[in-house]
């Protein structure tokens, strides 16, 4: 029996995935639900599993864009499974197709060189000029090879003098995922009034309180005391004071949601994946961490699902781990906010009159002007400050033990 396996629907509103690579060969013997091939859709790179046992016959590419439900394989499940090795199909034969006489196309006849040829015209000389190029890299077609005012406007500067080492290029395809991702960048800058606000923090308390907790917090609880989970329960607090920013534009609507369903862009082998924390009101610092800790293994080992990265009300995003001091993140639509986090450095401060040197983060609040208010914003991020520097009385209610549950 041959069985025609067709791509599933790896979530709603996906219409259309990617070949990302093919993990068999045509003709291999493919056991039940063993992963046959990787697949892009423009949220996430899933594996696609075998339906049934039996000899697999490739009816799709690497790189081809196939439509939910499209035939991709066949599975021969009659067919029994060969002994040792898996059965690869049999190379083909090359067909070595013998060559025709090209036909010489004619060569351009050499125009006679005079006094004239590759003298700039005044108009042409201007523009050289500010293209930054000499007379003598242009070929001129006027009149016994004299330089034209078109010319010089179609000319194209040179890429700088090969010194002699290498100077190569490759070209690859942008996978259904980055080619999303660059759709929906572009679309946030085109669609939205996307402002972006600036504080300092002083991350002294916290280090001291990692410095004096981080060893016995992951002792207990298995994982560790790093900044995520102070950064998103400052931010959830301040969606709790500011609810505009926890809402999206739909239509001529505004939505705004009583929870916080928090993304985290994280760094992933396909590229930047967005990962959900789910009703990040209700976590503690440890149901925050392990939660981190876990979406951030599946996204970087590409078993990130598409339900595990949609429905955020807001995105954190943390740059200063690659050593960024500091920028204006893009939105992630259709929120309405992205804060930005950045590396942590050694600054001179004005602490009680006096200029000491403290551990400061610059943080950035992007945030869609149609709905938020700079009043709104700054409050926000105000808040997110004054947190991170209390975080004992504005994020443990006084009790650090209870808190980190030591």
């Amino acid at each position: 029996m041959i069985l025609e396996m067709k791509v599933p629907s790896p979530g709603e509103s996906i219409t259309e995935v990617e070949i990302a690579a093919w993990l068999v060969q045509d003709g291999d013997y493919v056991e039940k639900d063993q992963a046959i091939a990787e697949v892009d859709s423009d949220k996430a790179t899933l594996e696609l599993p075998a339906e049934e046992s039996g000899i697999i016959t490739l009816k799709a590419e690497e790189g081809d864009a196939v439509a939910v439900g499209e035939v991709v394989c066949l599975i021969d499940t009659s067919a029994e499974k060969p002994s040792g090795a898996s059965k690869a199909a049999a190379p083909k034969e090359e067909v070595k197709e013998t060559p025709k006489e090209e036909k010489k196309a004619p060569q351009p006849v050499q125009a006679k060189e005079t006094y004239a040829s590759g003298v700039a015209s005044p108009a042409a000389k201007k523009i050289l000029a500010e293209k930054g190029m000499e007379a003598g890299a242009v070929k001129g077609t006027g009149k016994d090879g004299r330089i034209t005012k078109e010319d010089a406007v179609q000319a194209v500067p040179s890429m700088g003098t090969p010194t002699g080492g290498k100077r190569g290029e490759s070209r690859s395809k942008l996978s259904m995922l980055r080619r999303k991702v660059a759709e929906r960048l572009v679309s946030v800058k085109n669609e939205t009034a996307m402002l972006t606000t600036f504080n300092e923090v002083d991350m002294s308390p916290i280090f001291e309180l990692r410095n004096q907790h981080k060893e016995s917090f992951k002792s207990k609880h298995g994982v560790g005391l790093g900044f995520m989970s102070f950064f998103t329960l400052a931010v959830v607090r301040a969606l709790e004071l500011y609810p505009t920013v926890n809402s999206m534009i739909d239509g001529k609507e505004m939505i705004t949601y009583d929870f916080c369903d928090i993304s985290i862009a994280v760094s992933g082998p396909k590229g930047l994946m967005v990962p959900v924390i789910r009703n990040a009101e209700n976590l503690t610092f440890r149901g925050v961490e392990a939660e981190v800790k876990r979406l951030a293994i599946r996204a970087r080992e590409g078993e990130i699902t598409v339900n595990e990265m949609t429905g955020g009300t807001f995105t954190i995003t943390n740059g200063g781990v690659f050593g960024s001091m500091l920028s204006t993140p893009i939105i992630n639509p259709p929120q309405s906010a992205i804060l930005g986090m950045h590396n942590i450095v050694e600054r001179p401060i004005v602490r009680n009159g006096e200029i000491v040197a403290a551990p400061i983060m610059y943080l950035a609040l992007s945030y869609d002007h149609r709905i938020i208010d700079g009043k709104e914003s700054v409050g926000f991020l105000v808040a997110i400050k004054e947190a991170l520097e209390n975080p004992v009385e504005l994020l443990m209610d006084g009790n650090v033990m209870k808190a980190l549950e030591l």
